[in-house]
C-alpha cells in the first residue's frame, strides 16, 4: 500500500509500515528525526494530500504517486485543540491574547477538516481530547500506550474512516502519576519533559509510541 503519514517528523508510524513492506512516507514541515530522509517529505502536506502528485523526499529523490493514497494517517498539531487549551480562551480574563488563540484554534480545526475531507478510503486522524469532539464529532476510539506494551499514559483519540478500531496487543501497568500541591496529577514522563525547551518538549510529547505505531502497521496494513 501507499501510505501517507502526515505531520510526523519522528517517522515512527512510517517506519512501522515500511517494515511491513508498504510504500510509506512521513511528511512534516520539520526535517525528520527518524533517520530515514529518503522516506520523509519536508514541507506542507496539503498539496499532496489527495495523491496523484510528484514530490521530493528530504534526500532530494523524486517520487510520483499516480493515484490516490491507499491510506492516510494524520497527526495534526494539537496546541490549540486540547481540553487544557480551552482555559486560555476566556476573553474576559485574557482579552486580546484569548481572541488570538480563538483564531488559531479555528485555523487548527480547519486544518483537521482537510484530512477528514481527503480523497482517500482509509483515514485515521489522531489528537487528544478537546475541541474536535464538538467541532467535528466524538472520536471512534480512545487508546493508551499501556494497551500496546509501552508503560505510559497518553490518552489519544482516533477518528477513523474505512479502518477498524485498534485492538490492544500487550496491556501493561503505567507508573504512578505525579501529584501536585493542587491535587492535580499528570503522567510522570510528561512532567519530566517540562525541563526541555518549549519546541523540543512539544516535539517529544507529540511522538507516537512504538507499540501503537506497530499495532497500526500490523492491524491496518498487514503483511504484503
Amino acid at each position: 500500500m501507499r501510505v501517507l503519514v502526515a505531520c510526523e517528523e519522528s517517522q515512527r508510524v512510517c517506519i512501522a509500515f515500511r517494515e511491513k513492506g508498504h510504500e510509506a512516507y512521513s511528511c512534516d514541515i520539520q526535517p525528520c528525526s527518524g533517520g530515514y530522509p529518503e522516506w520523509h517529505i519536508q514541507g506542507d502536506v496539503l498539496p499532496i494530500l489527495n495523491g496523484k502528485c510528484s514530490f521530493f523526499t528530504e534526500n532530494l529523490s523524486l517520487h510520483t504517486i499516480s493515484d490516490r493514497w491507499d491510506m492516510i494517517i494524520a497527526h495534526p498539531p494539537c496546541t490549540y485543540l486540547t481540553a487544557t487549551a480551552n482555559r486560555w480562551l476566556d476573553t474576559g480574563k485574557y482579552g486580546k491574547k484569548a481572541w488570538e488563540r480563538i483564531v488559531e484554534q479555528r485555523k487548527a480545526i480547519a486544518f483537521f477538516y482537510r484530512f477528514v475531507m481527503a480523497d482517500c478510503n482509509k483515514i485515521a486522524i489522531e489528537n487528544p481530547l478537546g475541541a474536535l469532539s464538538s467541532a467535528y464529532r466524538e472520536c471512534d476510539q480512545i487508546i493508551q500506550p499501556w494497551q500496546f506494551g509501552d508503560p505510559y499514559e497518553k490518552r489519544t483519540c482516533l477518528w477513523l474512516k474505512g479502518l477498524s478500531k485498534l485492538k490492544p496487543t500487550n496491556i501493561v501497568t503505567p507508573p504512578p502519576r505525579h501529584f501536585f500541591k493542587s491535587s492535580n496529577s499528570m503522567p510522570e514522563w510528561y512532567v519530566k519533559l517540562n525541563n526541555l525547551p518549549k519546541e523540543e518538549r512539544s516535539r517529544e510529547r507529540s511522538k507516537t509510541f512504538p507499540g501503537i505505531a506497530k499495532a497500526m502497521a500490523e492491524q491496518w496494513g498487514g503483511e504484503v
